[in-house]
């Protein structure tokens, strides 16, 4: 796998991207403050008990989000790839679940830059699907291209435990116990991050997902790093 390098300040080529990135330009976004969700992933290895905070939230029968915010899961086990699910509803599946090519270890390095920016660009030639209907995509983190993903049709057994075990948290981060068949295994403890995000639609090819801030009353002068998924396709 090659090797990601930190570049808050990388030039977006694609113009697609660059319009999604015009958006917030001229605004002062309420986007995550490193205060919480992002410093908690990167203390990963500190947390032992993040499974108690889903027992302590439970499963309610009525959504935590009562906005339009859509909710985003950062996911993997510390020594494996990392993966995003994309939800309306944390009742329901995924609108989208991707593994990328890039190991848990890889993101928490880039977390340490004042920008994290993960985009994912179709190159297919025809738009007979939705954008996040499509299959195969070319993943970049930074600006640095760090191989291509397919988008999961269907969710396999892990991924399915732990949408099952996040399904009463709105937001958090921390480990999630380990399924039977993989105690014994070389890759380590499965860890979330867990936040709301802004969807802007940019075009029929172009969307971009921000993360929030949770309390828009809180202003203590530190935007903290920005954190954005975005998804292209190229023609």
């Amino acid at each position: 796998m090659p090797s990601v390098h930190s570049s808050p300040f990388y030039p977006m080529e694609n113009p697609a991207i660059a319009s999604l990135l015009r958006h917030t330009s001229g605004e002062k976004r309420n986007k995550f403050s490193a205060g919480g969700l992002l410093k908690m992933f990167k203390l990963f290895p500190m947390l032992t008990s993040g499974c108690k905070m889903v027992a302590l939230l439970g499963r309610p029968r009525k959504p935590m989000l009562k906005d339009s915010a859509t909710t985003g899961t950062i996911f993997g086990y510390r020594k494996g790839r990392v993966s995003i699910a994309i939800q309306e509803d944390t009742r329901q599946m995924p609108i989208f679940l991707i593994e990328l090519p890039m190991l848990t270890s890889a993101l928490n390095k880039e977390m340490s830059s004042d920008i994290v920016r993960i985009a994912l660009e179709s190159e297919t030639k025809t738009n007979k699907k939705k954008l996040l209907e499509e299959f195969v995509w070319a993943v970049y983190c930074n600006g640095k291209k760090v191989g291509y993903s397919i988008r999961r049709k269907q969710m396999g057994d892990e991924e399915l435990q732990v949408m099952q075990h996040l399904r009463g948290v709105s937001m958090g981060a921390g480990v999630l116990p380990t399924a039977s068949d993989h105690k014994d295994s070389s890759d380590g403890e499965m860890t979330y991050m867990r936040a709301r995000f802004e969807r802007v639609i940019g075009s029929k090819d172009s969307e971009a997902f921000y993360m929030i801030n949770p309390d828009n009353n809180i202003n203590n002068g530190n935007q903290g790093p920005e954190f954005s998924i975005f998804f292209v396709r190229a023609h």
